[in-house]
């Protein structure tokens, strides 16, 4: 079931960046150029949409994980309290990791809106 779920996310992340890198660039206007059509305007507001659901899937994504993680690193010091410090720094460190690919994400979004 989880196997699915990744395919389905990595198919949907897909699918926003291929939509929004289909999206025309805005070029810049010239001094006789008259101003933004509407066009420009779809273009602009179609990236936004873009990376607003590329950010919003990462950040729900991440907040999954994060949740799920720190219910099995509480089971697993439940469970045995002798191991929590070792526990508790693995954890971490996989936060740290999830919260990395959240930040990527961002990034991504900001390139789609500024570069593409």
């Amino acid at each position: 079931m989880k196997a699915i779920w990744k395919h389905i996310f990595t198919a949907l992340l897909l699918l926003v960046v291929a939509s929004a890198a289909a999206v025309p660039a805005y070029a810049a206007p010239q001094e006789d150029a008259a101003p933004q059509t509407e066009a420009a305007e779809d273009a602009t507001s179609g990236k936004a949409i873009a990376a607003a659901i590329v950010v919003g899937l990462a950040a729900a994504a991440g907040a999954v994980g994060m949740g799920i993680a720190i219910g099995k690193s509480a089971e697993g010091i439940s469970r045995q309290p002798e191991a929590e410090g070792k526990i508790r720094t693995t954890l971490m460190l996989g936060l740290v990791f999830i919260e990395t690919v959240v930040i990527y994400a961002l990034i991504v979004a900001i390139l789609v809106i500024f570069v593409l």
